[in-house]
């Protein structure tokens, strides 16, 4: 039975749907090409697409944009640059398919890309609750910021995490949120609400949420912050979602490629 690009794009849609408004879909190929392979990235990186190419897959899903923008549908207004056209030149040449997998992942109940990031750090059985956009684990001894730094470096195999507030403070009630969640809009509500020690996030501007944190910790109140990079945090979902791919489409060699290091510190 062939296996075709709209197939796998059917049964990753899920319980979320298919909504009207999303950055989902095809960025590169067709829906009616033949699947001989599928490679699952955080982000269709020019790197990706050539190690997804030689290892014989011919669609990439990626849960970031390809040409540098949250909402594209191609190359747009960078589409004269000389790198989107050499990755443009990658792509075709390769003959792979690229469908983005953003909204729906994070859409379904739970949000399977927090639930990645909640299963890898082995806090399953610590979850008190999913939210639609974070989850609240309770630790019941408690660990300082420093300790949790160490254990998620370890969980993540990330060199850093970056941190605001007391590294001192003992944490037990802590909320996880991927991605661009940790923005003050978002993340300052969850400290209020759910009584948070500590938010985990990806990133988010860093006059927002670390300047809440540090004004809370002028107060007396122990809040802190700790930023995994967007990345950092996501690649475990989509790593989630390649193992569900293997499930549906056992008949289908399925990778998992992670990123390689993106930010250095010097």
């Amino acid at each position: 039975m062939t296996i075709k690009v709209q197939d796998v794009m059917n049964r990753l849609m899920g319980q979320a749907g298919s909504p009207a408004a999303s950055v989902d879909g095809i960025v590169a190929g067709d829906g009616d090409a033949a699947v001989r392979g599928i490679a699952v990235a955080f982000i269709a990186s020019h790197d990706v697409i050539v190690r997804a190419a030689e290892l014989g897959a011919n669609l990439l899903i990626t849960h970031e944009g390809v040409f540098y923008s949250h909402h594209e549908t191609g190359p747009g207004p960078l589409g004269d640059s000389l790198v989107v056209q050499g990755k443009l030149e990658r792509i075709h040449s390769v003959g792979m398919n690229i469908y983005r997998l953003h909204d729906a992942p994070h859409r379904t109940e739970p949000d399977v890309i927090t639930d990645g990031l909640v299963k890898v750090l082995g806090w399953n059985d610590l979850l008190e609750k999913h939210l639609p956009t974070a989850a609240v684990v309770v630790l019941p001894e408690g660990m300082t910021v420093r300790g949790i730094a160490d254990y998620i470096k370890d969980r993540l195999h990330v060199p850093y995490v970056r941190a605001a507030g007391s590294l001192d403070t003992v944490c037990k009630r802590i909320g996880i949120a991927v991605g661009y969640r940790g923005g003050g809009q978002h993340a300052i509500p969850l400290f209020e609400h759910e009584g948070l020690d500590m938010l985990i996030a990806g990133e988010g501007p860093e006059w927002e949420t670390p300047e809440y944190v540090a004004d809370a910790a002028a107060q007396g109140r122990d809040q802190t912050l700790m930023l995994l990079g967007h990345g950092a945090s996501e690649e475990p979902g989509m790593r989630l979602i390649a193992d569900r791919l293997r499930d549906y489409f056992q008949e289908i060699p399925v990778h998992y490629l992670p990123a390689r290091p993106l930010i250095h510190i010097v």
